[in-house]
């Protein structure tokens, strides 16, 4: 079932390090809520905060604490926000809004509720969020919880395989571990795969399709080598608009250290249009080595791609 938030206040502020006062109504542009401090140009235009959380900290304050006190935009309730991912998203009829971070630094005496208490609940439980959509916003509205799905196209190229002659190992072990990465992650993925021959042509067209529909990642088995038929590497890399070198380089040094024929592997990374694309070698111990790389700095990179400096 969709979770929906409702809107109980909204928020602003005319200077920045104060609370904000309850208004009728908040108008959402591209900089953010209009008339606000905190809005403009930047990834955390408005500032959400759950009623789940005021009931939680209340306590330890020892006094009920009034909406806008934590200098939040927008006062929720029926989302654990806290729980929320960046790049999903809040729908209603008029606005949308795009989770840009989740919590931030105390700034410590700077927030009238840290001075007041000691502590303060928004570092560690609010989020921010981007305009996507502009609209008004009032107490009672309610916006849709839509969780962003990664999409993953997985793609082996073998001419056996290809044929059926021989059984694709790699593709299914990157979806194994794909799988079992972000079942440990509040995030949701689709994985499509596919198996083509060693064709330039067939890869130029799923590479073209892929940056065309913006999926977040493809990544290719086989054809990284120098055989005859090995045409991953200079199909893909002539497309890529941004180059990642480091991750195949370091992936390189670190096992062909031991293993010299690492050594042989012309894998690369980069960006095409809105896709990260990683081409791996053929075998499953091969893509058992580049995935334990890759999956370290994979959501980073497509939250950089966002626009969005997450740490």
């Amino acid at each position: 079932m969709e979770k929906q938030l409702k809107i109980i206040s909204v928020n602003t502020s005319e200077e920045k390090g104060t609370i904000k006062k309850p208004v009728d109504e908040i108008t959402l542009n591209h900089h953010g809520v209009m008339d606000d401090a905190h809005s403009g140009p930047w990834h955390r235009q408005v500032s959400l905060l759950g009623t789940e959380s005021f009931g939680r900290f209340s306590k330890q304050a020892g006094r009920e604490i009034a909406y806008g006190e934590f200098a939040e935009n927008i006062t929720t309730q029926g989302v654990e926000l806290v729980e929320t991912s960046p790049l999903d998203r809040f729908v209603g009829e008029n606005v949308e809004l795009e989770i840009t971070q989740i919590g931030k630094e105390c700034h410590g005496n700077t927030c009238a509720i840290f001075r007041e208490v000691g502590n303060c609940v928004m570092p560690k439980e609010g989020i921010f969020a981007r305009v996507v959509k502009q609209g008004s916003i009032r107490p009672g509205d309610v916006l849709d919880y839509v969780p962003r799905v990664f999409r993953i196209q997985v793609v082996t190229l073998s001419d056996r395989a290809s044929k059926g002659e021989y059984e694709d190992r790699s593709g299914p072990r990157v979806v194994k571990l794909l799988n079992e990465y972000f079942d440990k992650r509040p995030r949701n993925i689709e994985i499509e795969t596919t198996v083509i021959p060693d064709d330039a042509g067939e890869l130029s067209i799923i590479l073209e399709k892929a940056a065309y529909e913006e999926i977040d990642v493809l990544i290719t088995t086989g054809g990284t080598g120098v055989g005859p038929r090995d045409i991953t590497v200079e199909t893909v890399k002539p497309m890529l608009d941004k180059e990642i070198p480091g991750i195949m380089e370091m992936i390189r040094v670190k096992y062909g250290a031991n293993k010299p024929n690492a050594l042989l592997s012309r894998g690369v990374a980069g960006i095409i249009s809105e896709t990260l694309v990683y081409t791996l070698p053929g075998s499953v111990k091969a893509v058992n080595e580049y995935m334990e790389e890759i999956l370290k700095t994979l959501e980073h990179l497509i939250y950089m791609r966002h626009g969005l400096d997450v740490h």
